[in-house]
Parts: structure tokens; sequence; C-alpha cells
């Protein structure tokens, strides 16, 4: 499977989020840019057309400059915005 290079020149940038879909990712960029923080998205436009999200089709990822990368993620965290989901997660089991 071929992966298309990004929209966004990367150069100076860091992800520090990567949504489920562009509603998640606007509603995240706007509340970094409401802190003062720029932020761009960077996303496969495949998925955003068919608003999909299946093996990374329709993620949306959030880049800010580098030195503004531990405030965003402070600022995430703060605001209830943890890392995206992943299959990694660990579950909880209740007996």
């Amino acid at each position: 499977m071929f992966r298309r290079s990004s929209n966004i020149k990367r150069e100076g940038l860091e992800v520090v989020y990567q949504a489920q879909g562009m509603l998640e990712a606007e509603a995240i960029k706007g509340r970094l840019e409401a802190s003062g923080i720029p932020a761009a998205l960077d996303y496969e436009s495949v998925g955003q057309a068919f608003g999909i999200t299946i093996d990374g089709l329709g993620e949306v990822r959030i880049l800010v400059p580098i030195e503004r990368a531990e405030d965003a993620r402070e600022l995430l965290q703060v605001s209830g915005e943890d890392e995206a989901p992943t299959d990694e997660t660990p579950t909880t089991d209740e007996a």
C-alpha cells in the first residue's frame, strides 16, 4: 500500500495530537489557536472525502511549531484531551 506525502511542510513542526476525523481536529486546532499556539492540520484527503476512519484513513494530525509543542500538549491535557486512542490502549477488567 502506498502513502502519499504530507500536504504540509513538516520542517520545524511536531505532531501533538492525532484526531479521528476533521471535526475533532478542527476543535483541537481552534483550542490551540485561541491560546496563542499556531496549529496546522495534516491528513490524507481520500479519507476525509469519504468521511471514513479505517487504518489511518480519516486520521488528522495536528502540528505545531516544535518550540510550542510542550505547551500544546500541556494545554490539551489540562482541557481533558489526551493522545488519541490507539489499539494499544489498556483495558481494565472488572471482576
